[in-house]
């Protein structure tokens, strides 16, 4: 009987967990900054800003098509992505998703409205067979 009480314990607090670690972070002023697949992700690209943040290197390989660089290394970062259009919403992303990840952190941080991070990055968006472009 109490191997059975733990192991139903376990299986709450799973469930529990699962359920409030959706990937989504919606702060008290109604903005929202959540990390997307593919899919929704090509869904937000049409209206959105789209960024990405990585390397000149990385950005010559292909992008996706309207997005705009801000090198995640530079000293500038932080400028470079503050010329962007706070109330507009933003898709950003990298090559695998960690840096675009803390990019929209920080972007939440700096009072953007909308932004949506391509979990996987550019290595899930071409496994999706998605289109690209040379810059």
């Amino acid at each position: 009987m109490k191997h059975l009480t733990q192991i139903t314990t376990v299986l709450i607090l799973a469930i529990f967990m699962v359920s409030c670690s959706n990937g989504q972070n919606k702060p008290a002023d109604g903005s929202i900054a959540e990390n997307v697949n593919v899919e929704e992700f090509s869904k937000h690209t049409d209206q959105a800003q789209i960024l990405d943040v990585r390397t000149p290197e990385e950005w010559n390989e292909g992008i996706i098509e309207g997005a705009v660089m801000a090198n995640f290394y530079e000293a500038d970062f932080e400028t470079q992505i503050a010329k962007l259009d706070k109330s507009k919403p933003v898709t950003v992303y990298c090559k695998s998703g960690g840096r675009s990840g803390k990019t929209m952190a920080r972007m939440a941080e700096l009072g953007f409205k909308e932004i949506y991070n391509l979990n996987g990055g550019m290595g899930a968006w071409k496994s999706a067979n998605k289109p690209t472009v040379k810059p």
